[in-house]
């Protein structure tokens, strides 16, 4: 019986993605418990902490009160992600348009090794024009590449030039062996709930033929079946011998009907190519793209970053909500109002269902450079690194180039000072950083109390560099659609969005005094916090992060401008 409960918890999980003087303001005068109406959650993370007791990024203050023009026409951020709606209503005039090349003509007319690729290019695109759905998790393909040199060896058969890659390999290989075990066992518990569901509608016809039966009658039928259990246990038969369960079932699921039954069967799909394909070591999803994915080269995948097939919509979604938040035509009175509005958005396709491949990662990355991108969006991150000596490389070629990376701090409640991420700027050898042009950032929530930081935000004195609203975002999503999310994936485009600000009105500014100034323009917060994952620890808010802040967009360009001011 309480395997069975256990099972029925879980169908029911089943059905019902972070120099100008500080902003340190008195806490107790800002109404830190407003709760917001539906329209102020909308646009919520725009709204000042001072005129408005909401702990936004101050970037309405700054669009009200500025009366410069900006000194460039456009900035080009590059977003890499999943694949992006281009034909979205908001998102209308605010793309990246390749003008060196010819639309469809099959040459390479830029020179730029990528045929066609007129909004961008997608680095998981088949030859038949399509994209990968699934990608194996970056564990499973270590485990595949290392496992024949490292498996059934000691530590002390082990070179010193490989023993990192061994131990990352037991890392991966332990990691493997505890998914395998718990998706599969989520797998059977899910096949035989649906499986069972049509036989518990079956049985409690006995009872109620019209099946209008409600939680109380059904509570009432489960504890006579209890009282007369072991009365009539020697008469019932096998196929009574479950009744109780059977009833128990339904009580807990009554408000299952046929449509969250097929919500649950596609969830049972979803968890069998979890199973078959991200964690299957032997599944090839760079079989239907053509390439090797351990050889740095230009031209794999396909010119299509805005696949629309039926079922599949999800697919664009992530990328569409990060180029809304970014970039929405702030001019075109519909939808939602983007950071800033001279931006062309470059989509960089990299992310199917499971880990991004390094291979991608560097080239989007470089095409992205090459193409004159100034900022990056990188709203990703994994446990693992297959190739990050790739990676690294790439990032330093973007720090050559003046160009800005932005990272997610991930989702996972973790200290990631503790806990590694990638791609990161972080030499493992020393702990020091080995680019300066990159930043990580987590999420925080509308309130301003305890729950301040989103509970699933990771964090880190060191390697988190600073917060900015993550939760309950409204933006952009396929199919000229609109809808609220939350992630520290939804923080980085609100730091993107301030840096091109930033180089539209003051152009001759690094890379790096781009990133100090958004560092030390932030809202400071005299705050006691609970720290993610964890149920009631706290610690002041400037502890979880570099710089202790919160995005500014207004106290940013205030301090830009003095920058700038100074040095020319």
């Amino acid at each position: 019986m309480k395997v069975f409960y256990s099972i029925i918890l879980l169908f029911t999980f089943l059905i019902g993605c972070k120099s100008i003087k500080e902003t340190n303001i008195p806490l107790t005068k800002l109404g830190s418990k407003k709760a917001l109406t539906s329209l102020e959650l909308q646009t919520w993370y725009q709204k000042d902490l001072k005129e408005d007791s909401i702990p936004g990024i101050s970037l309405d203050k700054w669009y009200r009160l500025n009366r410069k023009k900006p000194k460039s026409k456009s900035i080009i951020v590059a977003v890499i992600d999943t694949q992006i709606d281009i034909n979205h209503e908001d998102l209308q005039g605010q793309l990246w348009r390749n003008e060196k090349e010819i639309p469809n003509n099959g040459i390479d007319d830029d020179h730029n090794g990528y045929i066609d690729d007129i909004n961008g290019w997608s680095f998981t695109g088949t030859k038949s024009g399509g994209y990968v759905v699934w990608n194996r998790y970056e564990y499973v393909r270590i485990v595949k590449e290392w496992g024949p040199l490292f498996a059934g060896k000691t530590e002390s058969q082990i070179n010193a030039q490989n023993l990192y890659k061994y131990k990352e390999y037991h890392k991966a290989l332990k990691t493997l062996e505890e998914k395998n075990k718990y998706y599969k066992n989520w797998l059977k518990s899910l096949n035989h709930n649906v499986a069972i569901y049509p036989l518990v509608k079956d049985t409690l016809k006995h009872f109620f033929p019209k099946e209008d039966y409600t939680y109380e009658q059904l509570d009432s039928l489960y504890k006579k079946y209890k009282i007369n259990d072991k009365r009539y246990k020697q008469r019932r038969d096998d196929n009574d011998k479950d009744l109780g369960a059977l009833i128990s079932y339904m009580m807990v699921n009554l408000e299952v009907n046929e449509k969250t039954l097929e919500e649950v069967q596609d969830k049972q799909t979803q968890l069998d190519s979890v199973v078959n394909k991200n964690l299957n070591i032997e599944y090839n999803e760079r079989l239907l793209i053509g390439d090797n994915p351990n050889v740095l080269e230009k031209g794999y995948g396909n010119n299509n970053v805005s696949n629309n097939r039926e079922g599949h919509r999800s697919i664009q979604d992530h990328c569409t909500k990060m180029a809304g938040i970014i970039g929405a035509n702030r001019e075109n009175n519909i939808g939602i109002k983007g950071i800033v509005q001279n931006v062309k958005i470059m989509p960089l396709n990299i992310s199917p269902s499971g880990d991004d491949h390094d291979k991608d990662i560097t080239m989007a990355i470089r095409y992205a450079v090459d193409n004159g991108a100034k900022i990056i969006n990188m709203s990703f991150s994994k446990r693992f690194s297959l190739h990050k000596e790739w990676v690294i490389e790439a990032f330093k070629y973007a720090e050559e180039h003046d160009v800005l990376l932005v990272r997610s701090a991930g989702n996972e409640a973790l200290d990631i000072d503790k806990n590694i991420y990638y791609p990161n700027d972080i030499n493992l050898d020393d702990s020091k950083e080995f680019c300066s042009n990159f930043i990580t950032v987590g999420a925080v929530t509308h309130k301003v109390d305890s729950t301040f930081v989103s509970d699933f935000s990771n964090y880190g004195k060191d390697n988190v560099d600073l917060f900015a609203p993550g939760e309950e975002i409204y933006t952009t999503t396929s199919r000229n659609s609109y809808e609220s999310d939350s992630g520290t994936s939804m923080s980085v485009p609100m730091f993107c969005g301030t840096a091109a600000l930033i180089w539209l009105y003051y152009p001759k500014l690094t890379v790096q005094e781009v990133k100090q100034i958004i560092l030390d323009s932030g809202t400071a917060y005299n705050l006691e916090v609970i720290v993610p994952g964890t149920k009631d620890k706290k610690v002041l808010f400037s502890e979880l992060s570099k710089s202790g802040k919160v995005l500014n967009v207004y106290g940013a360009m205030e301090l830009a401008e003095k920058v700038s001011k100074k040095k020319f």
